[in-house]
């Protein structure tokens, strides 16, 4: 049994990455030790492609076992059993800059897993566990890109911190997980307690800094033990097919993604696929590609005609510049019984939001490694399928409704004023009833309205905006602009104590 090992300081933190002795039967291991903290992460990859796949067959798993800090659990079940909150949005967090590393055409199942079984109560697990997964991933077989690590920033007194301590994270302003490779920045998560726009670019770019030092030492590691990637059959489809979709319907396709209405668009694209797939399904045969390769090269073809008029023509897929939000309306006070509600719509994206206040008993209390957590202000996120015209299956949430209903969450929370000023619990709830555009940011605008309306004393109305690569700045400014045209006098009026509805 040999192992292996490589260390760096990143802040004041030290972090250590070994492998060789643990789990040696997965394509690639590492144990991950900070403190008293350890997370073990492996890598495993199903022998042949999937051919049924139509996108990157990848799944991540991160969980936390009670044992590693002592404890059982408290309720009848001693075991562990479907993932929290918690174990679901940390393991989105390390699919996210992860995925875009695999190759193109790479099809073959991949699982990522990492497991806790330290925790010192004071290390902050996530971009620990997103170490811990890239350094496991980058020894093995498994193709892969560039080194991937992750830090977190926090600001105290001042001062940014990086990969703050529990403790000092509580007195934090700052909250901001970014993980990245050695060139640039990947992903971006967290939120901040009003910070200015030059005080988060200057922890972007610490962040960077200390992110560069984690991938030489897991580049280091590499060098010691990694193993030869692995060869895989290319599912990609042939760049001639692609070329040929473009050449012969390209214009038809134009047209009908640039329908203004979804449905009509979706309409009008469906009809152009399927002439595209009677066409051309003799022709794939003949070259040998599989059927899923076909319509894989089609949506290829449709994000080249999009991407080429952005950027060269400034225009979207519905006809707005880079800069324009789509029309928003607000409409407060739906409901009678409901203690506050709002309906956000952004053009055919619609949320509506129900605030709904309690005592303190009915504050939101799980069991974590962290302790038993009370959550005073909490918000629920739901997809139906029928917000997107579809048929599908209602059951509890899955990781992207918990994981959305986090991230609007985290902007609401910094504007809820104290316990000691507002002595209520406070639950959250966004319904998407239609989905063309971010249903999550929605959920953000339409939670803080609905917020003002059950008359909660919040310190500020907030929005939220998805976007690519321009001038976010820009669009948070039109959104707040447009709420606040529509609240006009309504936040005096509205911000007293809730007493009785």
């Amino acid at each position: 049994m040999v192992s292996h090992k490589t260390e760096v300081t990143v802040g004041k933190t030290h972090i250590t990455f070994e492998t060789g002795e643990l789990a040696r039967l997965a394509n690639g291991a590492v144990l991950l030790r900070t403190g008293d903290t350890a997370i073990l992460a492996t890598a495993c990859m199903a022998a042949n492609a999937n051919p049924e796949a139509d996108f990157f067959p990848l799944r991540v798993d991160y969980t936390e076992r009670f044992s590693s800090v002592g404890k059982t659990l408290q309720g009848y079940i001693k075991r562990e059993g479907r993932p929290t909150s918690t174990e679901t949005v940390t393991s989105r967090l390390i699919d996210r800059p992860l995925r875009p590393m695999f190759p193109e055409g790479f099809m073959n199942e991949v699982q990522l897993i990492a497991q806790v079984l330290s925790f010192d109560g004071e290390n902050q697990l996530e971009p620990h566990a997103i170490n811990a997964v890239s350094a496991a991933l980058q020894i093995s077989d498994v193709p892969s890109g560039k080194t991937v690590a992750a830090v977190r920033v926090g600001f105290m007194n001042d001062q940014f911190i990086i990969n703050p301590t529990i403790q000092n994270q509580e007195k934090s302003k700052l909250n901001l997980v970014l993980a990245g490779t050695h060139e640039a920045i990947l992903m971006i998560e967290g939120g901040c307690n009003f910070l200015s726009e030059e005080q988060i670019l200057e922890a972007i770019n610490l962040g960077h800094n200390e992110i560069k030092k984690i991938t030489h030492a897991i580049d280091q590691l590499v060098e010691k033990c990694g193993k030869k990637k692995a060869d895989f059959v290319n599912m990609a489809p042939p760049q001639a097919l692609i070329h040929e979709i473009e050449t012969r319907f390209g214009a038809e396709l134009k047209e009908a993604l640039f329908q203004l209405k979804k449905a009509e668009r979706s309409e009008a694209v469906g009809a152009v696929e399927t002439k595209i797939t009677e066409e051309l399904t003799a022709k794939v045969e003949e070259m040998g590609v599989p059927a899923k390769r076909l319509q894989a090269a089609i949506k290829i073809a449709k994000s080249n005609i999009l991407r080429k008029e952005a950027l060269t023509h400034n225009k979207r897929i519905d006809g707005r510049s880079l800069d324009q939000v789509r029309p928003i309306s607000v409409k407060l006070g739906l409901f009678n019984r409901t203690h506050g509600s709002a309906l956000f719509t952004r053009g055919e994206t619609q949320a509506l939001c129900i605030a709904t206040l309690g005592s303190t008993t009915s504050m939101q209390k799980t069991e974590s490694l962290y302790g038993d957590v009370v959550e005073r202000c909490y918000l629920q996120y739901s997809f139906p399928p029928f917000s997107v015209g579809e048929v599908g299956r209602l059951g509890s949430p899955g990781r992207r409704e918990v994981g959305h209903g986090k991230l609007a969450e985290r902007a609401i929370l910094e504007i809820i004023p104290t316990q000691e000023n507002f002595p209520y619990s406070i639950r959250i709830e966004s319904n998407i009833l239609e989905s063309n555009g971010s249903s999550s940011q929605a959920s953000v605008c339409g939670g803080s309205l609905a917020l003002l309306d059950a008359g909660v004393p919040i310190k500020e109305l907030v929005s939220g905006v998805a976007m690519g690569h321009f001038n976010m700045l820009l669009l948070f400014k039109v959104v707040l602009n447009a709420i606040d045209s529509f609240v006009g006098n309504l936040g005096n009026m509205k911000k007293t104590l809730f007493l009785a509805r």
